[in-house]
């Protein structure tokens, strides 16, 4: 009388000789390889590109007081890197206030210019929030000269345009609208800051996210050097949990 084969409950990720044997004759599939060498891999890349950029957005005078902690080379080459960057920023910084638009000039003015740098139309009414975009579009306007604000009353624009609508802050590039806010809803309403703003045309790539403007000063080098040194601790911390 035959006996039924035998049930065999094996675990297939287990390093066993039987284990071997039944990988061998295709029984059960290839153990998967451990993860752990890609995840230290990984670890290691993000901790040296941290590393490498850790001078990414400091400003002249911070780069000045990292002297005595830094390769004079390394810190050389960020500076020289940073007054470029500045000197480019100074060159294409042109625009610094807002400009006045009309709609007979509106080709011009806005869709022809914005093929040279990002143009910011903003439509107002008498409306409170249009107020308040307007001040924000002052304050950024000085801030960032590289980009071209301009201020047109909604109904000269569009005939009938509703005031409801309004503000209405287009974002031109290359010809074309690449952002549109119809009123400041998208952002924080009445309460938008030039934060908001500021994040808004990161987002739209009109400004670069580690552009030095944008950045938060640091109140004291004290401070930059702690909280550096946290960071730090805590991507180490991490990596050696991990590993």
């Amino acid at each position: 009388m035959d006996l039924p084969p035998m049930q065999v409950q094996v675990d297939p990720n287990e390093d066993t000789e039987w284990n071997d044997i039944l990988r061998k004759h295709g029984i059960i599939p290839e153990k998967p390889p451990s993860p752990t060498p890609i995840i230290e891999e990984a670890l290691r890349e993000a901790i040296q590109r941290a590393h490498e950029n850790r001078l990414e957005g400091k400003d002249l005078d911070e780069l000045d007081a990292l002297e005595d902690e830094e390769d004079e080379d390394f810190l050389n080459q960020y500076r020289q890197k940073r007054m470029a960057e500045l000197s480019a920023l100074a060159t294409a910084s042109k625009f610094g206030q807002i400009f006045p638009l009309q709609k007979a000039d509106w080709s011009r003015d806005v869709t022809e210019a914005s093929k040279e740098a990002y143009v910011v139309v903003n439509m107002i009414s008498s409306n409170t929030e249009s107020r308040v975009a307007a001040d924000l579009c002052r304050q950024m306007a000085a801030k960032f000269g590289d980009i071209k604000f301009t201020e047109i009353s909604a109904r000269l624009a569009v005939e009938n345009y509703p005031e409801q609508n309004c503000p209405s802050i287009l974002v031109y590039r290359n010809g074309d609208i690449q952002k549109q806010f119809i009123t400041l809803k998208e952002l924080n309403g009445v309460q938008t800051t030039v934060e908001d703003l500021q994040k808004a045309l990161v987002d739209i790539g009109a400004v670069k996210d580690n552009d030095h403007r944008i950045l938060p000063k640091r109140t004291s080098d004290e401070e930059f050097h702690r909280n550096g040194r946290l960071r730090g601790s805590k991507v180490n911390n991490a990596y050696n949990d991990d590993v």
